[in-house]
């Protein structure tokens, strides 16, 4: 069925994005003619196709979803949270408000958030793009279950990011990649009604600019509304009458400069979601690898337990292939 292809294909799309966007991390903009492609580089020196942080957040995500796990749960948020830590003891780079959130005394998601917290009220801000991504899995596992996808998710996001636009950018970007997934159709205004009414107009009003603007017109895109934005302005401004829009959607983000493999990525996921496992370029899926020591064929599956762990047998029994998550 198309939906399960394209179900299948988020993770791996989002971590192309990810990776491609590696190599040329503020080193842009670039012109719209510039050609791009997989190469090594970037603040952290990431190797060629190697996906970043970014996509690195998601993993435990997803693998807690594949094992059938409620993330609404506080038990699934620790767990989630103690793998972040292990993440931030050995990843060569973190953002400064996931550096703080995950280097607390105590990995636990109560710890994560108090050290959060502490780190929003020092600073006074706490929105930016690392908590975006981590969303793909959420929208997998809730895919029929529009209000727990938008609660699991704004939880998440509060894990690490205390700021409400953190919360709506990732409950919008959630709903979208599920819309995408069941109706095969690329619409970020789907999650708007779930979002307060003076929150539903000003992102109504962002969604809207980033439409009559082009990726590199939103530079502070370590910010998870400017990230957002061109990642969506990536999207709907390249052509859309074909399966290549994966392609050049996620190249156009790249082009835009700043953080452009937090852009990409989320510019990925939406597109995979959308034209399925055949759009991701067979070199990109070929070279993508990263933490913890997976490649694109463990995104693929992990993709595919996630969208079906909660199905059941005609006993109500978990389906057995539960059993074989990626670990």
């Amino acid at each position: 069925m198309p939906q399960h292809d394209r179900s299948s294909a988020v993770l791996l799309g989002m971590a192309c994005g990810d990776a491609l966007g590696a190599g040329y991390d503020f080193a842009g903009p670039l012109p719209p003619t510039a050609d791009v492609g997989m190469r090594s580089g970037g603040g952290a020196h990431w190797a060629r196709g190697e996906w970043t942080d970014y996509t690195a957040l998601a993993i435990p995500v997803a693998k807690a979803v594949a094992d059938g796990r409620d993330l609404k749960a506080e038990a699934t948020l620790d767990l989630i949270a103690a793998e972040w830590v292990d993440w931030a003891n050995t990843s060569p780079f973190a953002g400064a408000q996931l550096g703080a959130a995950l280097t607390g005394p105590v990995p636990t998601a109560a710890g994560v958030r108090r050290a959060a917290r502490e780190h929003h009220d020092r600073l006074g801000r706490s929105a930016g793009n690392g908590c975006l991504m981590r969303t793909a899995p959420v929208a997998l596992s809730y895919l029929h279950e529009p209000a727990d996808l938008a609660t699991a998710a704004r939880a998440l996001s509060e894990l690490t990011h205390c700021e409400t636009d953190a919360g709506d950018a990732c409950v919008l970007w959630g709903l979208a990649i599920r819309h995408a997934v069941l109706e095969g159709e690329l619409e970020l205004r789907v999650g708007l009604d779930t979002l307060a009414r003076g929150r539903r107009e000003l992102w109504s009003a962002r969604i809207e600019h980033a439409e009559r603007k082009v990726p590199s017109d939103f530079p502070r895109n370590g910010w998870v509304v400017q990230a957002l934005q061109g990642a969506w302005s990536a999207i709907v401004t390249t052509d859309n009458s074909d399966a290549g829009q994966y392609r050049r959607g996620v190249e156009a983000a790249v082009r835009g400069g700043g953080n452009t493999d937090a852009v990409a990525g989320i510019a990925g996921a939406l597109l995979a979601a959308r034209w399925g496992l055949a759009a991701v370029p067979t070199e990109w899926r070929r070279l993508v690898q990263g933490w913890p020591g997976l490649r694109g064929a463990d995104l693929v599956r992990l993709s595919v337990l996630a969208a079906h762990a909660k199905d059941t047998d005609e006993a109500g029994r978990p389906q057995a292939f539960r059993m074989h998550v990626v670990r």
